[in-house]
C-alpha cells in the first residue's frame, strides 16, 4: 500500500521504445511552454524535489521515499530502479518557512514567438543542462482510428433540443442526414465506419455553409461534434478540385493550441480521407523536426499543426502559404489570447497569404466579446453560427462538489477512486491539478495503492506524454493526472468521470475540463473539490454554471452568500448588430432524430 502521508514522491516513465536524447533544441525558435507560475503546491511539509531530466529515472534514492528514486511518467517500481542512474534531488523546495520554486503552469503549449531566452539557458531547474529527445511519433493504425473516438450515447436524441442561431448575410438550409449533404463517396463511407448515423446540430449548419466556401465563426458546446463539422467539408472540397501536391504548400491549415489535439485533428482527417488520395500531415513541437519537415516537404494537402512548430518551419522557408484555400483555428478563443496572437496575426499577414479565395474558419465552445472583435479582423463577411448554451456545462454531465481543504484532498481522492477501479474494468477517469508536480506526485502515489495511473503535463518528452495518452485510451491506465494540456478538444472514449483535485482560474477552462466526459450524448460525471480559501473566485460563475445546467447548487455555496450576479453568455450573441438573424429557433426533436 502507498504511503499518503506528507512525503513527496515523484512519478517515472517507462518508455515504450528506445530513445535518444540531444542537447540541441529540436523545437524551433517559435516554441514555448508558458503561463503563470504557482506556489500553491498540494504538497504539505515535503523536503524534497524532483528533476525533470529524463536520465534522473531510477537508482536507488538517496533522498526521501526508501531507495525509490523514481522521475516523471510511467510508474512500474522494478523498472524504475534499473532505469539509469540517479541523481540526487535538488533540496530547497521546502514548502513550510521558506521559498520554493514556483513552476510554470502549462496553460500554453506552444506560447508566443520569443524563444531566445530559452535557447539560451537551456538548463533544468538546478542548474544543470536539459536533455532533449530525438522523437519519432509512432501512428495509429488506421484501422485504430475507428475506435479512438467517442461514439453517440443514449442521450444522443436529446441533442436535437437546443437553441440554433445564424446571423450574416444569404442563407443556409440545414442538412438533416449526411446523405443529403453532397458529401463525396469516400467521406460517407468513411462516416458510416466512424459509427456516424446522425449529424449534430454543429454539422447540420456548419457543413453547407463551409461547403459554399463562406468564413464562419462556429460556436457550440464541448463534445458537440465540432470537429467532423468543419473537417467533412473541408476534405471534400479538397477532392473536388485538385489532387495535385505541391512540396511544403499544403491547401488547408487547421491551428490547435496543443500537441495533443494536432494530434487528434490528424487522426481525425486521416479516418475521413482513408480511401481517398488526400494526403495529410502535421507539425507539432517535441518530435523530430526533420521527421515532420520531410513529409511536408514530398507534399501536403492538408496540415494540422501547433503555432510554434508552423512558424519555425514557416520561417526556415518549409512551408509557404501560395497555394492555402482553408485556414481553421481550433479552440480560437484560446488561438486569439495573448499567449498566441502573435503567430496568428504573423500566418494571417505573411506574404505568401493570398485573401482572395481564403475561407478562414473558426471554432470554439465560448467566444466573448473581445475575441469575436480579434476574430472579425481575419474574417470576410462570415457567418456567426451557435448552438446550445454557449459557455455552459453540457447537461449530460452530472456535476458535484465536495468542500475539501488543501490537506483533506489526497484521501478524497483515493476514496472517489478506489469506488471506482473496485466496480468497473471499463471507466477512465481524468484528474485535472494546476501543477506539473501534483501531477507526478499524485500519480506515484496512486500507483502505490494499486490504482494504475499515468500523467501528462508540459514537462514530461513528447515520447512520455504520448504514451501516457496511449495507455489511457487503450485502458491500459485507468487514471489519468493532467494539467491543462488536456483541457481543451480531447475526445477519449470511456471516460466516465473528471475529478477537479484543484478547480481552475477561470470558468471557461472548468467547461473545458468537464467537457471531456458526457460527450456526443453519453452520460458523464464531474466531480470537483471546492476548497474555500483558494476557490472563492470562482464561486459565483460555477453558481451560474450550475443553474443554466439546472443541477443543484451546494450548500456551501449559498451559505457564504455568493452573489451570482448577472450570467455571461460567453460570447453567444454576434457583436455585430447590423447584419440579420437568419434563424433563431430551437431544433424539436423530430423523425430525423
Amino acid at each position: 500500500m502507498g504511503d499518503w502521508s506528507d512525503s513527496e514522491k515523484s512519478a517515472a516513465a517507462k518508455p515504450s521504445q528506445k530513445q535518444q536524447t540531444n542537447n540541441d533544441d529540436d523545437w524551433g525558435d517559435s516554441e514555448k511552454n508558458t503561463g503563470f507560475e504557482s506556489k500553491n503546491d498540494d504538497f504539505s511539509s515535503s523536503s524534497n524535489s524532483y528533476s525533470n531530466d529524463n536520465n534522473r529515472r531510477g537508482g536507488r534514492g538517496g533522498s526521501r521515499g526508501r531507495g525509490r528514486g523514481r522521475g516523471r511518467g510511467g510508474f512500474d517500481n522494478n523498472d524504475n530502479r534499473q532505469n539509469g542512474e540517479y541523481k540526487p534531488r535538488n533540496n530547497n523546495n521546502n514548502e513550510e518557512g521558506s521559498e520554493y520554486r514556483s513552476r510554470r503552469r502549462d496553460n500554453n503549449e506552444e506560447g508566443d514567438d520569443s524563444r531566445a531566452k530559452r535557447r539560451e539557458n537551456n538548463n533544468e531547474e538546478g542548474g544543470e543542462e536539459k536533455k532533449r529527445e530525438i522523437y519519432i511519433p509512432i501512428e495509429n493504425d488506421e484501422s485504430d482510428l475507428y475506435d479512438a473516438t467517442v461514439s453517440a450515447g443514449i442521450n444522443f436524441d436529446k441533442l436535437g433540443k437546443v437553441d440554433v442561431k445564424v446571423s450574416g448575410e444569404g442563407e443556409f438550409t440545414p442538412i438533416t442526414s449526411f446523405e443529403e449533404s453532397g458529401l463525396r463517396d469516400y467521406l460517407l463511407q468513411n462516416v458510416k465506419k466512424s459509427g456516424y448515423s446522425k449529424p449534430t446540430p454543429i454539422q447540420k449548419y456548419a457543413i453547407p455553409i463551409i461547403m459554399e466556401k463562406r468564413d464562419l465563426m462556429g460556436c457550440a458546446q464541448t463534445g458537440s461534434g465540432k470537429t467532423a463539422a468543419f473537417l467533412l467539408p473541408i476534405l471534400h472540397n479538397i477532392m473536388q478540385e485538385n489532387r495535385n501536391l505541391t512540396p511544403g504548400k499544403p491547401q488547408c491549415l487547421i491551428v490547435a493550441p496543443t500537441r495533443e489535439l494536432v494530434i487528434q485533428i490528424y487522426d481525425e482527417a486521416r479516418k475521413f480521407s482513408i480511401g481517398s488520395w488526400v494526403k495529410v500531415c502535421l507539425a507539432y513541437g517535441g518530435a523530430a523536426s526533420n521527421h515532420q519537415s520531410n513529409k511536408i516537404g514530398s507534399g501536403c494537402h492538408l496540415l494540422v499543426a501547433t503555432p510554434g512548430r508552423l512558424m519555425d518551419f514557416v520561417n526556415k522557408g518549409i512551408i509557404s502559404f501560395d497555394d492555402l484555400k482553408f485556414l481553421v483555428l481550433d479552440e480560437a478563443d484560446r488561438m486569439l489570447d495573448m499567449g498566441f496572437r502573435d503567430s496568428i496575426e504573423k500566418i494571417c499577414a505573411h506574404e505568401t497569404i493570398t485573401k482572395e479565395g481564403l475561407t478562414t474558419l473558426m471554432f470554439s465552445a465560448t467566444f466573448p466579446e473581445e475575441i469575436q472583435r480579434l476574430a472579425g479582423a481575419y474574417l470576410r463577411d462570415y457567418i456567426f453560427l451557435t448552438v446550445g448554451i454557449i459557455g455552459g456545462a453540457c447537461p449530460d454531465v452530472e456535476q458535484e462538489f465536495f468542500e475539501v481543504t488543501k490537506f483533506k484532498k489526497r484521501e478524497r481522492l483515493r476514496e472517489i477512486l478506489n469506488q471506482y477501479v473496485n466496480n468497473s474494468d471499463e471507466d477512465r477517469i481524468l484528474v485535472f491539478v494546476e501543477t506539473k508536480r501534483t501531477a507526478d506526485y499524485l500519480a506515484s502515489l496512486l500507483t502505490d495503492t494499486q490504482i494504475s495511473t499515468t500523467s501528462i503535463h508540459g514537462d514530461r518528452t513528447q515520447s512520455e506524454r504520448e504514451t501516457a495518452l496511449r495507455e489511457f485510451r487503450k485502458g491500459e491506465r485507468k487514471v489519468l493526472i493532467a494539467t491543462a494540456v488536456a483541457a481543451r478538444g480531447l475526445d477519449i472514449r470511456g471516460v466516465t468521470h473528471v475529478i477537479n483535485y484543484d478547480l481552475p482560474k477561470d470558468i471557461e477552462e472548468y467547461v473545458h475540463r468537464i467537457g471531456r466526459t458526457g460527450r456526443v450524448g453519453n452520460r458523464g460525471k464531474a466531480t470537483s473539490f471546492f476548497d474555500p480559501e483558494n476557490d472563492g473566485a470562482i464561486s459565483a460563475s460555477l453558481v451560474t454554471i450550475l443553474k443554466q445546467a439546472d443541477q443543484p447548487i451546494p450548500a456551501f455555496f449559498t451559505d457564504s452568500g455568493v452573489d451570482v450576479g448577472p450570467a455571461d453568455d460567453f460570447g453567444a450573441s454576434d457583436i455585430r448588430r447590423s447584419v440579420p438573424v437568419q434563424s433563431a429557433q430551437t431544433q424539436q426533436t423530430d423523425e430525423d432524430w
